[in-house]
């Protein structure tokens, strides 16, 4: 049986309006496979991006198909995904992401899960 990680953490959800709102995001990841990282956005929408995409996303921009993702100063992260209909931005503070990502390391390698060679952590 695996073990799946969550972390709830809340996004500023950017939209033309005066200030962006708040609203909740789900992170989760099965050590089975660690790999992947779940974002349940809000509405019950679910997005997979690689684990590698989101922690290259706090360094430098990074964009994988319809989606994007840079740092925004030293303390943000924007994630942007693309639609047919539209393009949807989130803010996310880095702390709750970092700590997140730092615990499916830890977990993974608990469970006896090895990251494929050249994946390892560069999270400090």
């Amino acid at each position: 049986m695996s073990l799946v990680i969550h972390e709830h953490v809340r996004a500023r959800l950017v939209t033309d309006g005066p200030e962006p709102r708040l609203v909740p995001v789900r992170l989760s990841c099965d050590t089975e496979a660690p790999r992947t990282v779940l974002l349940r956005l809000p509405g019950g929408v679910d997005r997979s991006i690689g684990r590698d995409v989101l922690e290259g996303g706090l360094r430098s921009p990074v964009t994988c198909g319809d989606l994007r993702i840079w740092p925004c100063g030293r303390a943000q992260l924007v994630v942007e995904l693309h639609a047919p209909d539209g393009v949807t931005v989130f803010q996310f503070d880095n702390a709750p992401l970092i700590r997140f990502l730092r615990r499916t390391y830890e977990e993974a390698e608990a469970a006896g899960t090895r990251p494929a060679a050249g994946t390892s952590s560069t999270l400090t």
